[in-house]
């Protein structure tokens, strides 16, 4: 092989290996949208929330091809952060009514004669006076507490009283639906004690969080029971927080040759809800909404249910949103059930929202910062919540700094045509390489063999 061959088969080579190397490499001129990014807050981690209009500019539903970068075009670390449901604790005190159980002095259980009586305002409960002729019951066995009006689960009791000596009060816990059958719910103590001007009382009580209509506290020691003077309950409402959303803007919708509305997504995303807009008054409209991954694919049923906009009492009531089940659908389409009215004459618009994301990323190196995606073959490059910060704990998210990107669609575009048009350059020209490659390979394996043999 000649000197000459030699040379242009080694620059042929590293034009290859150069090549692949610049498509390979991690720039921020491979992405079609770039953006700068704004911090507020202290770092080094950021949190920035993902608009829609990302997510219609990436070129995968997953955001795999998101990255942020610095002033020196290093990729930074970060991870991905789908919004979550979540469940809420409230708590709210209550007063309540209590009515007082005397026995006789044989009696542990300590019944009384009540007279019950339940009307739309609550329950009355009544004590009943012994017939005459018998003995009036003289020992305070213990209580009975009406918690009839609350629908929540009962968390705590605390009690206030007057009498009885210093010390501890000791006494079990029932509950009841009925005022028949009695559950144990444990024991609870009251203390008050006095010494030399300093006072120590514990008056509340833990209760096992269920609900009851009633409740009966029977003292271990009736003789020293104290009375009464005030009762509350602490109640606690679980409440399930759904996951927060991130809308679209109005999207306007195409008419198929059956009648449908149609609307084309610019990419397969996970849906959660979708918005009619109802532009006229006094409309009612039973509707389908229908979707699809591709084109030519089969339509899948997403939703069903009746969308209006009626005057009632002086005000109007409007039901223009539907839920969906989170199905990732590039195209959909809303049948409306003509018996209704239908929508009106002009062209409905929709709204659609998924699941809000946010971008955590770790801060390195100088600023601008600019956020960077739709880019094809990408592959995902987010670490785990974990990972990225280390001894990570649910509540440290809202502690960190903030981010913000401005997006406007028109910048969008022409940071899309820009790196599209990058793209094509850079996979002809890795084309152009490798075929000149092929190219001179060929001539030189053609030269070989027109060459007369030494033997």
């Amino acid at each position: 092989m000649s000197g000459l061959t030699r040379v242009v088969l080694s620059t042929v080579l590293a034009g290859v290996l150069l090549s692949a190397q610049g498509v390979a490499q991690e720039k921020v001129d491979n992405y079609a949208v770039q953006l700068p990014v704004t911090l507020a807050g202290e770092g080094p981690w950021y949190r920035l929330d993902v608009p829609m209009a990302l997510h219609f500019a990436a070129r995968y539903g997953d955001l795999r091809d998101l990255r942020v970068f610095n002033a020196e075009g290093q990729s930074l670390a970060y991870a991905l952060v789908a919004g979550q449901g979540e469940a809420r604790d409230s708590q709210q005190e209550h007063a309540l009514k209590w009515f007082p159980l005397y026995a006789e002095q044989a009696d542990s259980v300590g019944t009384a004669n009540l007279r019950v009586q339940r009307n739309s305002s609550g329950t009355l409960i009544e004590l009943l006076d012994e017939p005459e002729g018998e003995a009036k019951p003289a020992l305070l066995r213990g209580w009975v507490l009406d918690a009839s009006a609350l629908d929540a689960a009962l968390v705590s009791l605390k009690l206030d009283w007057a009498g009885g000596q210093d010390g501890f009060q000791r006494f079990s816990i029932e509950a009841s639906d009925d005022l028949q059958a009695w559950q144990p719910w444990g024991t609870g103590h009251l203390a008050r004690l006095a010494f030399e001007g300093e006072r120590v009382e514990q008056r509340q009580v833990e209760l096992p969080g269920r609900q009851a209509r009633y409740l009966r506290l029977l003292w271990q020691s009736p003789r020293q029971a104290p009375q009464l003077t005030a009762v509350s309950v602490r109640s606690q409402r679980s409440d399930h927080v759904p996951a927060p959303l991130v809308w679209s803007e109005p999207l306007l919708a195409t008419r198929s040759a059956d009648g449908h509305y149609q609307w084309q997504l610019p990419l397969a995303l996970p849906l959660q809800r979708l918005q009619v807009e109802l532009s006229q008054a006094n409309t009612l409209a039973p509707v389908r909404v229908s979707g699809r991954r591709e084109g030519k694919g089969g339509w899948q049923s997403l939703s069903q249910g009746l969308l209006y906009r009626l005057p009632e009492n002086g005000m109007e009531i409007r039901q223009d949103e539907l839920p969906l089940p989170g199905w990732a659908v590039q195209q959909l389409r809303l049948q409306i059930d003509e018996r209704g009215g239908g929508l009106g004459s002009e062209t409905p618009q929709i709204k659609v929202a998924l699941r809000a994301t946010q971008v955590v990323f770790l801060q390195r190196g100088t600023p601008p910062y600019r956020l960077a995606l739709g880019r094809a073959g990408a592959e995902s490059a987010a670490l785990p919540l974990t990972t990225l910060i280390p001894g990570y704990q649910p509540q440290r998210l809202a502690q960190l700094g903030k981010a913000h990107v401005h997006v406007q669609d028109g910048k969008l575009q022409q940071h899309e045509q820009t790196a599209d048009a990058n793209s094509q350059w850079r996979r002809w020209g890795l084309w152009l390489v490798l075929l000149l490659g092929v190219g001179l390979l060929a001539l030189m394996a053609l030269s070989l063999l027109r060459r007369p043999s030494t033997d």
